[in-house]
């Protein structure tokens, strides 16, 4: 097929897309997409190819905290870097300052946020206040959700349907519970099954987790150690110990009991969206979450927090323990799937990738990993998880053509870029911050049909695939 598949909802008429394509449970977003940043500057300079970065003795790609995305035969000289670098933070603070005149305000920790941390967008947590305001628009929600979970006749089906769109906060932990598989559907058998099953994580504590000063168990719990305080560090919840106690453990149980992968650097970020929305169903209402001290929670509440948070990463993890077994099969193959999907709907954004030497493993490889949460605002994640857990292998098949409509969003963006290092830098640096549910919505519909179109047709996306 030689044209561009376009994907957008607001020429949706025009799309190959939107034709013989089921609807999607509810109605999805129909709001025209929006440029998100502006062209890149003219450049003086010619292009720099790839094989010129190689000869350099400084890899890019080293950003501390995201050891599990290095590509070590991957060399950028360090000025290149630094000048590129500069660029991109420059340009970044001018378009925030031009946001904050014409919005009045910037919260100062979303400002820091994009200024200390550009490959890392500030998860930022909803305000008391706006949390209320979201809560008031589902109401109609509320009825459909409080209908489907009260009843003994309700089906899973039933409440992946109502999910799909999005969970309402007031319900989404008991949801997420149920979506995860950790406490069966059967409403009769759902207490007992909690109270068994958060004995049976206390049980697992006492039984391993005094073997991390263990010879053979100290690599695996230093590294542990060292990753938690870097998750979210402009996040106050996040930077208490007596929550980075829960995180050590849960992590180092879940890797004493799958020694066949062990813990992997990135599997931490996978714990925060349990926890945020576990924390957030025993909280006042009127909380903010990024600043409640969880040390004044009763000790039961902990408990639980911190027991359903390991089950339910464990349930996730089930689904895509090859993501981080030896050499990371699962990712390495998802990251090829992805390749071959864009050589298939856009053939001139692939192109343009090739042609400036951009490998899809040295930008997707952290997609896949940390399933996009480097990538976008924590609530967006949540959302984002909201429709994964509701589809079916959603964060093993469905994860995909997500990532597949992620890097169609910023098609125009990209081919406007010219050469090797401004790609690389903008798809590392996505301005997502401001992002909310809306755009996560366009996102997943335009991934629905993809998943619609070629999930049940891998040789026909491989057998128009060139090699390049």
């Amino acid at each position: 097929m030689s044209e561009t598949i376009q994907l957008d909802f607001a020429a949706k008429n025009k799309s190959i897309f939107s034709r013989n394509v089921p609807r999607l449970p509810g109605k999805a977003s129909s709001s025209p997409r929006k440029e998100m940043i502006a062209a890149s500057a003219h450049r003086n300079t010619p292009a720099t190819s790839f094989d010129d970065f190689q000869e350099s003795v400084s890899d890019a790609w080293d950003l501390g905290d995201d050891e599990f995305c290095i590509i070590s035969d991957v060399k950028i000289s360090k000025k290149m870097a630094q000048s590129t670098a500069a660029s991109v933070i420059n340009r970044h603070r001018t378009q925030s300052a031009d946001q904050a005149i014409q919005n009045h305000q910037i919260p100062s920790i979303t400002k820091n946020a994009n200024r200390s941390f550009p490959g890392h967008p500030h998860p930022f947590l909803e305000s008391a206040q706006s949390r209320k305001m979201n809560e008031d628009l589902q109401s109609g929600k509320m009825e459909k959700f409080n209908s489907v979970l009260n009843s003994a006749n309700s089906t899973m089906k039933e409440l992946e349907e109502c999910s799909w769109h999005g969970i309402p906060p007031p319900v989404r932990a008991i949801t997420w519970r149920l979506l995860s598989g950790y406490i069966p559907i059967n409403l009769d058998k759902r207490a007992s099954t909690l109270k068994r099953k958060r004995e049976e994580y206390w049980n697992l504590v006492e039984q391993y987790y005094e073997t991390r000063h263990e010879e053979t168990h100290q690599d695996t719990f230093r590294q542990i150690h060292i990753d938690i305080p870097r998750m979210s560090p402009l996040i106050a919840l996040f930077q208490q110990s007596i929550v980075q106690e829960m995180f050590e453990r849960i992590l180092y149980i879940w890797a004493m009991r799958h020694p066949a992968s062990g813990y992997v650097q990135g599997i931490n970020d996978l714990v925060t969206p349990f926890f945020v929305v576990f924390l957030q169903e025993v909280i006042p209402s009127d909380s903010d979450l990024d600043t409640h001290d969880v040390s004044k929670l009763s000790e039961e509440d902990r408990n639980s927090i911190e027991a359903d948070s390991f089950w339910c990463l464990s349930k996730l993890l089930d689904g895509i323990q090859d993501n981080y077994t030896f050499a990371q099969p699962g990712i390495q193959n998802r990251v090829r799937q992805l390749k071959e999907l864009i050589e298939r709907v856009d053939v001139e954004l692939h192109q343009h990738l090739v042609r400036h030497e951009v490998d899809y493993l040295q930008f997707s490889f952290r997609w896949m990993n940390n399933l996009l949460m480097r990538e976008l605002p924590l609530l967006c994640t949540v959302r984002l998880w909201d429709t994964c857990l509701a589809q079916p292998h959603g964060f093993a098949d469905f994860h995909l053509y997500t990532c597949a409509a992620f890097l169609l969003k910023w098609r125009n963006p990209l081919l406007r870029q010219t050469d090797f290092q401004g790609l690389m830098m903008m798809l590392q640096n996505l301005p997502t911050q401001s992002w909310s549910d809306e755009e996560i919505g366009e996102i997943v519909a335009e991934a629905y049909q993809l998943h619609y179109m070629f999930s049940n047709a891998p040789n026909h996306l491989q057998s128009s695939a060139s090699k390049p």
